[in-house]
């Protein structure tokens, strides 16, 4: 017997056909304000949705489980899902729908990825836990607008990182408590890495950085450990050092001129932190990086880790 739920392409479409042949992407508001902001419960035979709702909140009926929420949050809908939802006019999101043979592809490389992502949920988000993604739904939504050339991949890339982000959350949230960062020490790192993206050239001490995130330097070091399983002043040491090796490779600026622009007295003190965290010296890195990039050396990661903290801060001005 055919179960009397309705089946739809989109919300409220009886045809199979989606803008771009496989993907479409709109603001939640477009279509839920046509239809009183309530989509009754339906499902998708062959799509796979993603429902991102940056502010405002939800009524969500999901596979016969009712839930409220409210953005930053979530909505993971594999096929054959039963949803339906009750939208506050104030909502603003977007709701991604690509064939599920597309996503397929995509993640037919990474099964524990799809794995994840085969699974209804729906995650509420800290507003930094849920930065990325937002950066990431903006991305694919100027792409799908966009009339730039190889659209179709610029989509498909953009596509991608959302899924990898949503996989990311997923991962986390599906850990045991006892291994699970805590949303608050999760929040401290994020910011303190939003930070350092802003200040790594001056790099500044972690006190300072500390008392910008209102904690302890004690307390920064102790969050970077359990979120990111590395020192805090690793993470600000591996910025630097990636800065230093991009302009090596890809400059023709002095050693001494990407010493200063990084916040060192002088050269010799770049060279030294350069030598400990790669094994050679900036010069022997940028003929390498030149010459035979297969054979670049990375940094020992477990070796920052092993080394105190004292021993490991970079020098400064």
């Amino acid at each position: 017997m055919e179960s009397p739920l309705p089946t739809y392409a989109r919300h409220g479409e009886q045809d199979l056909t989606l803008d771009v042949d496989w993907l479409h992407c709109e603001s939640i508001a477009e279509r839920s304000r046509l239809h009183d902001w309530e989509i009754r419960p339906h499902r998708h035979e062959s799509l796979f949705q993603l429902f991102w709702i940056e502010q405002g909140g939800c009524e969500l009926s999901l596979d016969g489980v009712e839930r409220s929420t409210q953005g930053p949050c979530i909505f993971i809908l594999p096929p054959r899902t039963v949803h339906g939802f009750r939208f506050e006019p104030t909502v603003q999101g977007l709701v991604i729908t690509v064939l599920d043979q597309h996503t397929n592809k995509l993640l037919s490389a990474e099964p524990r990825l799809e794995k994840l992502l085969r699974r209804a949920d729906v995650l509420s988000l800290t507003a930094a836990a849920a930065a990325p993604l937002a950066r990431a739904a903006r991305h694919l939504r100027e792409e799908f607008l966009g009339t730039a050339a190889w659209r179709s991949l610029g989509i498909d890339l953009a596509l991608m990182q959302l899924l990898l982000q949503c996989g990311r959350l997923l991962a986390l949230h599906q850990l045991p408590d006892s291994r699970r960062p805590a949303g608050r020490a999760l929040e401290h790192v994020q910011r303190f890495r939003a930070l350092i993206e802003q200040q790594f050239r001056q790099q500044p001490a972690l006190g300072s950085c500390a008392a910008l995130l209102g904690i302890s330097a004690t307390q920064l070091n102790r969050v970077c450990q359990q979120v990111l399983a590395c020192s805090a002043s690793s993470l600000m040491q591996g910025r630097v050092l990636l800065e230093a090796q991009r302009e090596l490779a890809y400059t023709t600026m002095s050693v001494k001129q990407i010493a200063h622009g990084l916040g060192f007295a002088d050269a010799a003190y770049f060279t030294r932190f350069y030598q400990r965290q790669t094994g050679v010296s900036p010069t022997e890195w940028r003929q390498r990086a030149t010459h035979r990039p297969t054979q670049l050396k990375t940094p020992n990661r477990t070796r920052d880790r092993a080394r105190p903290s004292s021993a490991a801060a970079a020098p400064r001005r």
